[in-house]
């Protein structure tokens, strides 16, 4: 048997081209993993159109999910985040009260200079000659009422919030406006499928090359080898993208293990055990980890996408501002109505002025309470609130639901993915053509 290897290892080394036989394995392990590494980019980046226009046609390219990011923010609000909860359980789980304290202080360091900036836009002789008594009966009597106006004024938003903001508008404005965050949110959350694909690309190819080399001994043609190559290409991209996702449920299979995976996959990876029936799970690779992303997401979440910075913005200054507006004034009005501050007012603006000046209170209300809104930290001190909360639904959802957090950013223009993995293929066949063959 040995012998027999022997003169088939020698008639193979007789032959001219020997080198370039062997070379197939190689390169076709190496284009694989070099054009699933290029159709990879090519799925987020660039972010902007790269590239010119002749007349009304593009010529370039923008990576697929900014280029779609409306679409594919849309696609998961529906399918995914649109089952973690509504606008108003998150608003509640970040503690409505302890919220309106906070931006009470705020605002009630800035109550004074607020009424006095106010006041002096709409008559500042008058004003600044009122008796300073009267100034501070009405500073105290806003203060006194601040902090209960603010208390309520916060809940009635939050209970309010589902008929002001609309939060697939919401998140699909966010994502248009700032679509290095959608790649961002991709990236963080996929990271490890997008260096599977990546890395098993290679092995795929490998085992296409065995194949092709043996297709060589039974056909050897020239042309087979661009036309295997393309062929390749095009397996590779789609084969790499399904093992990700697929199978969706999970499906266990019992083997014989006499190895396991080393802590964190360090050399020498894998260590003997005591023989053992072992138990795989085949399924897409992204649906094994939907514990690790439900964090990973739930962090991503509400730190940067749902949060109360983004929800109080659309809430202020989206298409609903109106119905918020008017909300603010009811409650405004529990301050402005007092006797002595309507009276005081009154007699000293006249009808007409007072209430323009209740207009320009709640335009200024509302950019002092975004200050504290905006802030970082107390940002994220809301984001902690419901940050468990999201994982644990995360977790919850079924695997059909689940996969719909990354498959979005893949499903958009797949084929191009997989047409660039075949043209790739046929072009990098062609090179070693020429280079090994003739």
């Amino acid at each position: 048997m040995l012998g027999y290897i022997s003169d088939l290892w020698q008639a193979f080394l007789s032959r001219p081209d020997h080198l370039a036989v062997l070379s197939i394995i190689p390169v076709t392990a190496f284009v694989t993993w070099a054009h699933v590494w290029m159709a990879l980019k090519m799925v987020f980046y660039p972010i902007h159109f790269w590239g010119f226009h002749l007349g009304p046609l593009p010529i370039g390219w923008q990576g697929i999910v900014p280029r779609k990011a409306g679409r594919i923010s849309g696609i998961i609000t529906d399918n995914t985040l649109s089952k973690l909860g509504s606008l108003q359980e998150f608003l509640n789980a970040m503690d409505p009260e302890d919220m309106a304290r906070i931006i009470g202080e705020q605002v009630g360091s800035e109550l004074e200079h607020l009424i006095d900036e106010v006041m002096d836009e709409r008559n500042a002789v008058l004003w600044e000659n009122l008796p300073f008594s009267i100034k501070r009966r009405i500073y105290a009597q806003a203060h006194k009422q601040l902090p209960d106006v603010l208390k309520d004024l916060v809940t009635d938003l939050a209970e309010n919030v589902e008929s002001l903001v609309n939060m697939r508008d919401m998140v699909v404005s966010q994502m248009e406006q700032d679509r290095r965050l959608m790649v961002r949110m991709f990236l963080k959350v996929g990271q490890k499928e997008i260096n599977f694909i990546w890395h098993i690309s290679a092995l795929i190819g490998m085992v296409f090359g065995i194949f092709q080399m043996m297709v060589w001994f039974l056909v050897p043609w020239h042309w087979t080898v661009p036309f295997w190559a393309s062929i390749w290409g095009f397996l590779t991209n789609w084969i790499a993208i399904w093992m990700v996702f697929n199978p969706v449920e999970p499906h266990y299979v019992r083997y014989p293990q006499f190895f396991e995976l080393t802590k964190n996959h360090k050399f020498p990876w894998v260590k003997p055990v005591i023989p053992r029936i072992g138990r795989y799970n085949v399924q897409g690779a992204f649906m094994k980890r939907q514990d690790e992303v439900s964090e990973v997401f739930a962090r991503v979440v509400t730190e940067e996408l749902i949060t109360l910075k983004s929800i109080m913005t659309e809430m202020m200054y989206g298409p609903k501002k109106d119905k918020t507006r008017r909300i603010i004034k009811q409650h405004i009005n529990k301050i402005m109505e007092t006797p002595l501050v309507r009276t005081s007012l009154q007699l000293s603006l006249g009808p007409r002025e007072y209430a323009k000046l209740k207009t320009d209170l709640i335009d200024r209300s509302i950019e002092i309470t975004m200050v504290p809104v905006c802030d970082p930290a107390f940002n994220a001190s809301r984001a902690k609130k419901i940050f468990h909360m999201f994982k644990e639904r995360i977790r919850e959802l079924t695997p059909a639901e689940f996969q719909n957090l990354l498959r979005p950013a893949f499903r958009e223009d797949e084929w191009i993915l997989i047409l660039l993995g075949g043209v790739t293929g046929f072009i990098a066949g062609l090179i070693h053509l020429f280079v090994a063959f003739l």
